[in-house]
């Protein structure tokens, strides 16, 4: 199975299935010399995990994490980083009756049809379980970034009709984590919750819309071509489970304007080039112009609900399916955090692609 890499210089490479041993990443290419706050690392992993609210999965996995190699008192070596995280509630004979049926709008058709033969445990390898990894190495990429003043947070702006519309930097995103459902606008926020609940109630799922923001980028990073910085950040956030858009700066609500109303023209203060606007979202020709990045990224509704479905078994007869476990009944709460991770590691690469930086 090919594709389990990510990044240039700094690269990770995710291992295990939801209901294997565990779950992995090595990261290679971080520079030598970063404090690694292990404190923090378990904090950002506490806001993916599930089990932490009413309103996400039931599955009990603490996430506490081991850090095997790469790190020597409390500092990066150079070496490549190495992080397990056990699996200690899996629970395989809630996918029994289902081994042999293919889950709607799941992995399972395509991956017996790309690789003859599937872990059919909660998806193994397709299970966002994996997403736990990319977490854990996001903070290390994060806690880079931090180091040379890059900073950026996420929030959730939309679950189903119910949209958050105040302008991001009217926000306190302080009030973010302080929300179940990582919206800081509480009227909103709680709106969000209820419908949640309600759709988890009818057995159903919701969808839903993560911005994210990077704050403190320099002008510079990201290539001309075909490894423009956002095409790079758009790449990473479609690679986690369940998103099926992206979009940056004025995205698709740019359509509706001129040139003249979309144009970012440049100005100097302070003696530093800024944009009076920012609908470019702080990318120019694929590279960073040193303005505030921000993005929008869509999560479908949760594929597993708890509703009797039509689809068909291995040997294509017509079948009726209920699927019993634990699942979020939305997942763009939980998916704060991922949305956060791809972010930093794509930036942090960048960043060394740009110029290889020293501590």
């Amino acid at each position: 199975m090919a594709g389990n890499s990510f990044g240039e210089i700094f690269r990770i490479t995710t291992f295990g299935e939801s209901h294997g041993e565990g779950i992995g990443v090595v990261i290679d290419g971080c520079p030598a010399g970063l404090f690694i706050d292990e404190s923090y690392l378990q904090t950002e992993l506490d806001r993916r995990k599930p089990g932490q609210s009413t309103i996400t999965t039931q599955r009990k996995e603490s996430d506490t994490f081991r850090l095997l190699s790469g790190v020597f008192k409390q500092h990066t070596t150079g070496a490549p980083i190495a992080i397990f995280i056990p699996n200690e509630d899996a629970r395989s004979a809630d996918y029994e009756a289902l081994k042999d049926k293919y889950r709607p709008s799941h992995a399972d058709y395509t991956y017996d049809s790309k690789y003859g033969i599937r872990d059919d445990r909660g998806g193994g390898r397709s299970s966002a379980r994996e997403t736990a990894a990319r977490v854990v190495a996001g903070a290390i990429a994060k806690l880079f970034l931090q180091h040379h003043n890059i900073h950026l947070m996420a929030y959730v702006s939309e679950i189903g009709k119910i949209k958050c519309t105040t302008d991001y930097r009217e926000l306190r995103f302080e009030e973010i984590e302080k929300s179940m459902v990582r919206c800081p606008e509480q009227v909103v926020s709680e709106a969000m919750i209820k419908l949640i609940e309600k759709a988890k109630k009818e057995g159903d799922s919701l969808g839903g819309v993560i911005k994210c923001i990077v704050r403190g980028m320099p002008a510079g990073l990201g290539e001309p071509v075909f490894d423009k910085l956002h095409a790079d950040i758009g790449k990473a956030m479609l690679s986690i489970n369940a998103v099926k858009g992206f979009d940056y700066g004025s995205g698709f609500a740019g359509t509706k304007l001129r040139g003249s109303e979309h144009n970012d023209s440049f100005k100097k203060v302070d003696g530093k080039v800024v944009t009076t606007t920012n609908f470019s979202g702080g990318i120019q020709g694929g590279i960073s112009n040193g303005m505030d990045f921000y993005c929008q990224v869509a999560f479908k509704p949760t594929a597993t609900i708890s509703q009797e479905q039509d689809t068909i078994d291995k040997k294509g007869n017509q079948v009726k399916m209920e699927v019993k476990g634990r699942h979020d009944p939305c997942v763009v709460p939980r998916a704060v955090p991922i949305v956060e991770a791809m972010a930093a590691l794509t930036i942090a690469d960048h960043f060394l692609r740009n110029k290889i930086a020293k501590l």
